[in-house]
């Protein structure tokens, strides 16, 4: 699978089919699979890139970045992939280096799908709060009592309900997650500055998808980045969490293609 270097650090991407080109960007603690039900249907029509962020899947991350890091590697991609302008498609973490690329190099973005995201800073009782988890796993290593809140803040009380399957196999998936690769994105992701003020100078045609049982980005955040950017259209998908993606994959491949099909890349 194709890598790039930056900055010490090495980033994985993965590349299927052809066409206009569409970027994917996770969520913290997950990695290129998170759209492994989604992916095969966009790659139908179009030249899907999938990028491990730092610290995630195949990327490393040996020292301290921000988010803007983060989107200067995906436009490191691009300029490597030849590709001059692209739909970015980004939950949660993806999201929010979804629009900070938009915003540092408005010419490379064709449109944004912006899942399960914010562009608030992180409340301080949170950023405390995931600061200590964030530090004591990385000195101890997994500890339980943190794997299983976990999984709670990540995914939908319907999906824990009828869709255990989805719940099971990504609760084994974040306990052998390795915690210290993560250590210095969950600094950039928890530590990252507002860029509420800024929404409006996205100017990209965008959309917003949130879970409508998202707690880790509530659909008030959605809510107030659709309200932000100049007509950017709203989807809450019902029976979803934070990770929409994994949940309700073909709602999520529904609202995508629609959206897609709409998008003007020249």
């Amino acid at each position: 699978m194709p890598t790039i270097e930056r900055d010490g650090a090495r980033i994985h991407y993965e590349l299927s089919g052809s066409g206009p080109a569409i970027v994917l960007g996770h969520s913290f603690l997950c990695d290129t699979h998170m759209w492994d039900a989604v992916s095969p249907a966009l790659a139908e029509r179009y030249r899907v890139i999938n990028v491990d962020f730092r610290g995630h899947g195949g990327s490393t991350a040996p020292a301290p970045h921000t988010l803007d890091d983060l989107a200067a590697d995906c436009r490191a991609i691009l300029d490597r992939e030849g590709v001059t302008r692209a739909v970015l498609v980004g939950l949660s973490m993806g999201g929010m280096t979804a629009m900070r690329l938009a915003l540092a190099a408005p010419e490379r973005v064709a449109g944004l799908v912006l899942l399960d995201t914010s562009a608030d800073p992180e409340p301080p009782s949170k950023r405390v709060q995931y600061r200590f988890m964030a530090g004591l796993e990385r000195r101890f290593g997994h500890i339980a009592l943190i794997d299983a809140i976990v999984p709670r803040i990540m995914m939908g009380a319907t999906t824990r309900r009828t869709r255990r399957e989805i719940y099971d196999r990504e609760a084994a998936r974040l306990k052998q997650v390795n915690v210290n690769a993560l250590y210095w994105t969950s600094r950039a992701v928890f530590d990252r500055e507002s860029i509420a003020a800024r929404l409006g100078e996205i100017r990209c045609p965008t959309l917003v998808m949130v879970g409508a049982e998202d707690v880790a980005t509530t659909p008030a955040k959605s809510r107030r980045l659709a309200a932000g950017i100049p007509g950017a259209r709203l989807v809450e998908l019902p029976g979803a969490g934070h990770l929409s993606a994994l949940e309700t994959p073909d709602a999520v491949v529904r609202e995508l293609q629609t959206f897609l099909s709409s998008c003007h890349w020249a």
